[in-house]
């Protein structure tokens, strides 16, 4: 199954900060672990400014930096000041643990920049 096919199983499950089982809830990280088959960290700050610690933690868990995104690509991305968020592409936009929307959503844009993109 892909990254995208995994993400999209998930779509509705709640958001919960910190969360790693969809019977709970996903933050970003969680659906991102799942989504891409990689262990994710725990215990991490919700606001950091600091891509290159994800980037690095990324690359530990055996993914590789590309240029272009195609779908089943972590996109880390700048929500806001101090605030970094993961997301699965889907080709043409992202499916992520959406904190406002309380759930995981399917989105047909990415509505922020793109800092790196990641391919297992």
């Amino acid at each position: 199954m892909s990254a995208v096919a995994r993400a999209r199983v998930l779509l509705g499950v709640r958001f919960r900060a910190h969360g790693r089982d969809p019977r709970f809830g996903l933050d970003c990280v969680g659906l991102a672990g799942a989504a891409v088959g990689i262990e994710v960290p725990g215990g991490y700050a919700l606001r950091t400014g600091d891509p290159a610690a994800i980037e690095r933690a990324l690359a530990d868990a055996g993914l590789m930096p590309v240029i272009e995104a195609a779908a089943g690509d972590l996109l880390v991305l700048h929500a806001g000041p101090g605030q970094l968020h993961l997301a699965i592409s889907t080709g043409g936009g992202i499916i992520h643990a959406d904190a406002r929307a309380r759930r995981v959503v399917e989105r047909p844009d990415v509505p922020w920049p793109v800092l790196s993109i990641w391919r297992r």
